[in-house]
Order: C-alpha cells, then sequence, then structure tokens
C-alpha cells in the first residue's frame, strides 16, 4: 500500500490531467456538433442520467447492499459517461460524433448532476456532502476540459504534439487514481463487506449495455431517421460506460473517512475497459460476417 497511498492528495489533480487532455483534442466544432444535432445528443445523454443511476439503485436492492458499498454504487451510477466509449464506438463503427458530443454535454452536466443524482437516490444510507460533491466535480472536470479547449482554440494544429502523447499521459494518471483506492482499502478489498462488488459492478455494466441498446432501438421505431445502427451503437456505449476515474476521485475527496465508496468506480473502470472491448469487437466481427455496412438503416 505505501506505494501508491503517496498520490492519494493528488487524485484530483491526476484526473484534471486526463481531462485537460480531453479539452485538448476538442474544438469549438464539437460544441456546434451538439447544437446541430441536439435531439440525439440531448436524447442519449438524458438516456444515460436515468439509466445507469436507476439501475445502480434497483442492484443495491437486489443484492441488498448498504451503507457505504451502496453509496459507492450510487456514485459509479451518476457519473458521466466515460471517454472510453469513443474509442469503443470507433471499433465497432458506430456513429464517433454522436458519441463524443453525448460524451462531452453529459461531462459538462457532471458538476450539477452527480450531487443533485446522489441527493435524490443515496440519501437514505448517509449525509450526502452535495457542496464538497459540486465544488471538486467543478474543480477536476468543468475547468480543466474548459482550458483544453482554451488551448486547442488559441495554439490550433500546434498541440498535435501534445495530444499524441495524452492518451499515455490519461492511462498513467487513471492507474496512479487505481493504485490509491487499491492501497487505500487494501484491508477491506476482498473482504464479506465487498464480495458482492464485483458482480454488481459488472452487472451494472452489461445491463446499462443491454437496456442502452434496447432504448436505441426503441428510439429508432419513433425517428428511424436519426437513431440508425451506427447511432444505436454509439447510444449502447455511452449508457453503459461511465467516468469511473472521476468516481473513485469524487469518492476519495467526498467521502474521505470512507474510502470504501471508490471500490465500486475502481472495479468499473478496469471492467467496463474488457467488456467494452469485447462488444465492439463482437460488433464488428459480426457486420464482416453479414456484410452489413457501417451506415445501415438498421442492424
Amino acid at each position: 500500500p505505501s506505494t501508491s497511498l503517496w498520490a492519494k492528495s493528488y487524485t484530483g489533480y491526476f484526473l484534471s490531467v486526463v481531462l485537460f487532455g480531453m479539452g485538448m483534442t476538442l474544438s469549438i466544432d464539437d460544441f456546434k456538433r451538439i447544437a446541430k444535432m441536439p435531439l440525439m445528443v440531448i436524447v442519449g445523454t438524458v438516456a444515460h442520467y436515468v439509466i445507469m443511476p436507476l439501475l445502480a439503485v434497483f442492484l443495491c436492492w437486489l443484492f441488498r447492499l448498504d451503507g457505504m458499498v451502496a453509496v459507492g454504487v450510487i456514485l459509479v451510477g451518476c457519473c458521466p459517461s466515460g471517454t472510453s466509449s469513443n474509442v469503443m464506438s470507433f471499433l465497432s463503427r458506430g456513429d464517433v460524433a454522436l458519441d463524443v458530443s453525448i460524451g462531452l454535454l453529459s461531462t459538462l452536466l457532471a458538476p450539477f448532476m452527480v450531487p443533485l443524482l446522489m441527493s435524490a437516490l443515496a440519501s437514505q444510507y448517509v449525509e450526502i456532502p452535495v457542496g464538497a460533491l459540486f465544488i471538486t466535480a467543478l474543480k477536476v472536470v468543468l475547468i480543466p476540459v474548459a482550458l483544453g479547449v482554451t488551448v486547442h482554440t488559441v495554439f490550433g494544429a500546434k498541440v498535435s504534439k501534445v495530444t499524441a502523447v495524452m492518451p499515455a499521459v490519461s492511462q498513467v494518471a487513471i492507474l496512479l487514481i487505481i493504485g490509491v483506492v487499491v492501497a487505500a482499502n487494501n484491508a477491506k478489498l476482498f473482504t464479506a463487506e465487498t464480495a458482492l462488488i464485483l458482480p454488481v459492478v459488472m452487472l451494472h455494466n452489461l445491463s446499462g449495455y443491454g437496456l442502452g441498446y434496447l432504448f436505441s432501438r426503441v428510439m429508432f421505431r419513433v425517428y428511424p431517421q436519426g437513431f440508425r445502427y451506427a447511432q444505436q451503437k454509439a447510444i449502447t456505449f455511452e449508457v453503459g460506460m461511465q467516468d469511473s476515474a472521476l468516481g473513485a476521485t469524487l469518492a476519495l475527496q467526498a467521502f474521505a473517512a470512507n474510502p470504501v465508496v471508490a471500490i465500486p468506480s475502481t472495479f468499473f473502470s478496469v471492467w467496463h475497459n474488457i467488456s467494452g472491448s469485447v462488444l465492439a469487437s463482437w460488433w464488428r466481427r459480426r457486420d464482416d460476417r453479414y456484410n452489413i455496412p457501417a451506415d445501415s438503416h438498421d442492424g
């Protein structure tokens, strides 16, 4: 544990680096895209912030989770969609532009949505530090993203050399956050208290994919011109994948006395990259097998 605990005070900075890097990959055109297809982006964002939080509450009830463990499960469910979903959407030949737009909007809303949802859904277990969640999310989400976009806008193509190395820097930063959570919970990581967290996290993620895809299929029936096959893939990943690094950071800072709250986010961070990669690969192979084009009307 001593190899990672030194970094506990810096988890907010590590996540800020990740989101600053995300901001540097964005341009004003990304924000304009939200305005160009507001229905698709808003509907996808609403689906994310409805399905995953309520699914977390249902799983806590189903598995009889209580206390800080339940708070941790609900916290990761209330987080915005993860940036990894952009990669998975690309690998599966989904609508990456829609994926990025939904991820951007859900991330920008995170400082407001996470405290609001946690207050509504997790206050039965513990008093929710709404103010601390808001301030932390504001500092580690909105400010770094805004700075990244500003740097990109000012320096343009000159930032390409920096953005080329940012994925590796981001991976290191996320691994450091995971290391802190594991170190802080080394005595509780695999105990009776936390034994159900891993299966709950796996079910949460997989159910998110399933419900996200089902939702996109229903929307296809309502608005087939917008929710085509590529968009269905994007929404599936956007709903099921969470910004679990943010969840772990918020847990470590807003619930500092109870680091167990960060365990679900840590497990989610590892698991959803595995499941997302498998799903993206399966989708791509299926399309190749049945000669389904990327711009297909329906899969």
